[in-house]
């Protein structure tokens, strides 16, 4: 494949299940760095892959969240991987990949945005500032400083040096490129509920008890009204659950895996 992959592997080779973690926005394979060395997993085949665009890497013509969707479903595919796990925006990919009927397997995602309005109130911000002639670059540019420094004092201390140099590597001009066509794709679909509920794919929702990603209560009720849809909350976390808590989220994706054969035993 053409693009430029950022890949990291871990478990044995071959594995009975082979699971692709995709970061978030702004975010590299070292995100999962944690959750890929926990002892529950060990059996499993683990690839991350940072999505083209982020951490370094040159992003495609194409950044929109259906593109992103294509060509990590391709990606599952030529891995061999039956389950997904996505982080934030991550995560929204993974809905596109299932809601497009590109993947057919069972997702964990961790902390999706379901709507424009659930998500956080400075990406707004630089989305409208990055539509202003000559403020566009300036505001990512001081963004990407800012925020590293920021979200250090949200990650554990052990990780928070090398996980805000990892962020601070992206480059201005793509990541106002990409967060558009993001909202652009949001605005789409002014609820992402649906859009995962009719997949019918087993799929479990994953947030930290003060994730500043919103949820309203009409998407709460919808999707824990949806059969093959789990809420998991997870305490004493934030945004950054899978840096955070990575021993409870590896006891999700442990569940994911278990339903890999839920076709097969259905009627």
């Amino acid at each position: 494949m053409s693009e430029q992959w950022d890949v990291r592997r871990a478990g044995p080779e071959p594995a009975p299940h082979r699971v692709l973690m995709i970061p978030g926005g702004l975010c590299s394979t070292e995100f999962y760095a944690d959750i890929m060395a926990e002892p529950a997993l060990s059996r499993l085949g683990l690839v991350a892959v940072t999505m083209p665009g982020f951490g370094g890497t040159t992003a495609p013509e194409d950044v929109s969240v259906e593109h992103y969707a294509r060509l990590l479903a391709r990606f599952a595919a030529e891995s061999g991987c039956d389950v997904v796990v996505g982080h934030s925006l991550g995560a929204n990919v993974a809905i596109e990949m299932a809601a497009a009927g590109l993947f057919k397997g069972p997702l964990v995602l961790l902390s999706p945005t379901f709507s424009r309005a659930d998500e956080a109130t400075f990406l707004g911000v630089m989305n409208a500032l990055g539509r202003v002639p000559g403020l566009g670059i300036a505001g990512w540019n001081l963004m990407l400083k800012l925020l590293p420094k920021a979200m250090k004092r949200e990650l554990p201390a052990h990780r928070a040096e090398a996980l805000a140099a990892d962020m601070a590597a992206n480059d201005p001009a793509t990541c106002r490129r990409i967060v558009r066509r993001y909202y652009e794709y949001l605005d789409r679909h002014p609820s992402l509920v649906p859009r995962l509920r009719d997949t019918a794919v087993p799929a479990w929702v994953v947030r930290g008890d003060h994730d500043e990603i919103g949820l309203t209560e009409g998407e709460r009720r919808d999707l824990e009204a949806c059969p093959h849809v789990s809420m998991v909350t997870v305490p004493d976390a934030g945004h950054a659950v899978l840096v955070e808590r990575p021993a409870q989220v590896a006891d999700v994706v442990v569940d994911a895996v278990a339903a890999t054969g839920w076709r097969q035993s259905s009627p």
